[in-house]
């Protein structure tokens, strides 16, 4: 599985969203600024997003979005979900319900297929949108120099 921009930038987008909109909304062009991503790409990922029911508009000066829930209720899966779509690697019909398979009853590698499916989708859905704003700020102290960067060495 292979996530496209869409999910990754997303997935950044919602992060800083949350990190810098807790005391106003963020603007697209503060998120694209500090994140790298084009104003026109990130209005559409931002359109999905909201779309999904994850982030709400703020109209009016100072505007912008916020996040629709806490972000410890907001999991990754969420997210790639509401830009990626499924994010089953595996795509068998023979998993399905009325399986449109005509060797599903006898094929043993849909087990494996499950699996995996379910393994990934598990795994996003349980890291939160709060789990990766903690990290993040961990990183950002420990990338902290003290001092200006300016100032003369001695």
């Amino acid at each position: 599985m292979k996530l496209s921009t869409k999910g990754r930038y997303g997935l950044r987008a919602m992060v800083d969203l949350v990190m810098h909109g807790e005391k106003e909304p963020a603007s697209i062009a503060n998120i694209a600024a500090r994140q790298h991503i084009s104003e026109r790409y990130l209005e559409q990922l931002i359109a999905r997003l909201k779309k999904a029911g994850l982030v709400t508009s703020v109209r009016g000066a100072g505007g912008g979005y916020v996040p629709s829930r806490p972000a410890d209720e907001i999991s990754v899966g969420d997210v790639l979900r509401a830009l990626e779509g499924s994010l089953d690697p595996v795509d068998c019909p023979g998993l399905a319900e009325e399986s449109g398979c005509s060797g599903s009853d006898v094929c043993v590698t849909k087990y494996v297929w499950r699996r995996i499916n379910d393994s990934i989708n598990r795994t996003v859905d349980e890291i939160k949108i709060s789990d990766l704003v903690r990290e993040s700020r961990e990183v950002e102290q420990k990338n902290r120099i003290p001092g200006s960067c300016c100032e003369k060495k001695e």
